[in-house]
């Protein structure tokens, strides 16, 4: 019995501390969420703050640049005062030269004023004199009317002259057009002869070539059929030619044997690519030298560089200098 009571008050004692670490675990959430929220409070606080700082320092600066307008506005008070007693001073004289002017014009419109007008001296012409004038000015009028057609009909004949100079000269563009277009005909033409030519050597030389072979070929054959009529053996080099073409066609078979012993092994897939490395072997004198495959890092077999990389500078390859320091 007491036993029993022992375990149930452990229990119940297990229980309440059960209760009482929930309670204190959910208190200390709440916690931590409270201090969660005051840090983002404080952090935002701080923010406000900066953004408040900046603020005063940009509104000091516009009260500094205030403060010296107000400055040297004073400064510039004195010489306002100046100023406007010049003005006033200009003012009064720009009237009185307004009441001169128009007093001026009162008297100069005033016909009854002898004094208005002024003489300018001199003499003036006889009426001969004046008539020798205008036939001299005749004259000359006639003289440069003759000069103006003169020149007029000169313009109308360069121009003509200009006109058929600038038709002869799209002429001149379009038959040195067709004789460009003729000379790269001829170009195309001249190349694809002399590479025709240059086939034609080609093959001449090759049917020579082939017409010396037959000529050997026939001179080797009676020489081989004049000793078989004699009953001696064919030349070693017909013995050893037969021997190689028989030893060309057993490899050949074997090597269509293997491959289509291969291709009826499961999972064979017919490619022509080079083979790639799938195993490396660890190169540690503590470790057996066995092959490990790579898995799904595999290394890749570099590209060869492009014709294009000789535009491109070679890297200088720096040495690295290690500094030892002084202790």
């Amino acid at each position: 019995m007491s036993h029993t009571f022992l375990n149930f008050t452990f229990s119940f004692g297990a229980y309440s501390s059960g209760l009482l670490l929930r309670d204190r675990e959910e208190e200390l959430c709440i916690l931590y969420e409270r201090i969660h929220t005051q840090e983002m409070l404080c952090r935002n606080g701080d923010i406000e703050i900066q953004v408040m700082d900046e603020k005063i320092k940009f509104l000091k600066v516009k009260v500094d640049e205030k403060k010296r307008e107000i400055e040297s506005l004073l400064k510039m008070l004195p010489v306002k005062k100046a100023l406007d007693a010049q003005l006033v001073m200009l003012q009064i004289q720009y009237s009185q030269c307004k009441d001169r002017i128009k007093h001026m014009e009162e008297i100069i419109a005033d016909p009854a004023n002898e004094s208005r007008k002024r003489d300018l001296g001199g003499k003036d012409p006889s009426p001969p004199e004046l008539l020798r004038k205008i036939e001299q000015l005749e004259i000359e009028l006639v003289q440069k009317e003759e000069k103006l057609l003169e020149t007029d009909l000169l313009y109308k004949h360069l121009s003509w002259l200009l006109s058929r100079v600038h038709a002869a000269a799209e002429d001149g563009k379009q038959d040195t057009l067709l004789i460009a277009k003729r000379v790269r005909r001829i170009k195309v033409r001249t190349q694809k002869m002399m590479a025709l030519v240059a086939e034609l050597s080609m093959q001449q030389a090759l049917a020579i070539k082939l017409q010396q072979e037959v000529r050997d070929k026939e001179q080797f054959l009676m020489i081989v059929s004049s000793r078989i009529d004699q009953g001696l053996p064919p030349p070693e080099e017909i013995e050893n030619e037969c021997l190689k073409i028989l030893r060309n066609e057993k490899m050949q078979k074997e090597a269509h044997a293997a491959e289509q012993e291969q291709a009826a092994a499961p999972g064979y897939i017919r490619t022509t690519a080079e083979p790639r490395p799938t195993a490396y072997i660890l190169s540690d004198e503590h470790t057996l030298p066995l092959p490990r495959p790579y898995g799904a890092l595999a290394p890749f077999k570099p590209t060869e560089p492009g014709a294009n990389m000789r535009h491109f500078r070679k890297p200088l390859v720096k040495p690295v200098q290690v500094g030892t320091g002084s202790t």
